[in-house]
């Protein structure tokens, strides 16, 4: 018979046991955690319109990135209500790394300054990469009576709000330096609103407006075919030999630049936001990305995403500032 020292003994031979175990089988199922991420496609939510320059970068993403992830990754778009009905679904999407945002600086930073938007950009959402970035370009069609920016815009001083623009959305990547423009050079245009920038060039392409304005992945299909002129390109470079500057015409400053970066819920697990960041990573030192990125006319400009979202937090300041700017207010 076992006596009362033998039987304490034997509990706490097989406490100590049982602890072993089950933080074993604790670290095994995180690990297995881990390790089976991503064990089904990954959702890539665009809040924009078919045919814009999201939609083209991301079709060259998609189609390279799934070798480092071991897993599709799906382009869902979801354009309306400037960018927030897509950039909302995400938010309130589970943080479970399925399901992520690719959107601008503009619909993340920009929009919770001029609308009453249902998240909070920084507190809910976490970087996992800026892709690239992009200099806007001023888009008239080919048979357009304005062959020169200044053109344009002495006729648009000429005929205030006659001028016809259409733009992806109110405070988007269009919208916003055409707003500037206005303010900078003192004229006026009848901004339209499309649900992003494919809508918006279609609308040029079909004579419903007289301008637009457009990144160089949805030009250099429409210019390589004759339908389109590029009348002046944002930042203090060239882009096109015999189009001018932003700042040839006297506008500098961060004007007509749009950063393309994925989101993911703040929430998402950090392994699996490490594993997406990575992946990320590889991707832009991709050739194959790189050659399609290049024929895209789009360049491979990459910012981590700790480091990006450093740089979110200034955005949100300085937009405020623009707004303000802008409206007056």
């Amino acid at each position: 018979m076992m006596n009362i020292k033998q039987f304490k003994t034997a509990v706490q031979a097989t406490a100590i046991a049982m602890g072993l175990s089950a933080g074993l089988a604790v670290g095994l199922t995180s690990s297995a955690y881990a390790a089976d991420y991503p064990e089904k496609p990954i959702s890539l939510v665009i809040p924009l319109g078919a045919g814009g320059s999201h939609d083209l970068n991301a079709r060259v993403m998609t189609s390279v990135i799934p070798q480092y992830l071991n897993q599709a990754m799906i382009v869902q778009l979801s354009p309306g209500a400037a960018g927030q009905k897509g950039t909302n679904e995400v938010a309130t999407s589970d943080a479970d790394g399925y399901t992520l945002l690719f959107t601008h600086n503009y619909i993340d930073q920009l929009q919770q300054h001029v609308e009453n938007i249902p998240y909070d950009p920084l507190a809910d959402f976490v970087t996992v990469a800026r892709t690239n970035f992009a200099p806007i370009a001023i888009v008239v069609a080919a048979d357009s009576p304005y062959n020169t920016a200044e053109e344009l815009f002495a006729a648009a001083k000429e005929n205030p709000g006659k001028i016809k623009m259409a733009h992806s959305g109110n405070w988007g990547a269009l919208f916003v330096p055409a707003a500037q423009l206005m303010q900078a050079n003192g004229f006026e245009l009848n901004l339209v609103p499309y649900k992003g920038g494919g809508p918006a060039m279609q609308a040029l392409l079909s004579g419903d407006v007289d301008i637009t304005m457009g990144f160089p992945s949805t030009l250099a299909g429409q210019l390589s075919a004759g339908k389109v002129k590029v009348l002046a390109t944002a930042g203090s470079e060239r882009i096109y030999d015999d189009v001018p500057s932003f700042s040839e015409l006297g506008v500098g400053g961060d004007v007509g630049f749009m950063h393309r970066v994925v989101l993911a819920p703040k929430d998402i697990p950090e392994d699996r936001l490490t594993m997406l960041r990575d992946a990320f990573g590889k991707l832009n030192d991709d050739k194959t990305y790189q050659r399609m990125m290049s024929r895209l006319g789009e360049n491979i400009d990459y910012m981590s995403g700790a480091d990006y979202d450093k740089m979110r937090a200034e955005q949100k300041d300085a937009y405020k500032t623009l707004v303000e700017s802008i409206t007056g207010g």
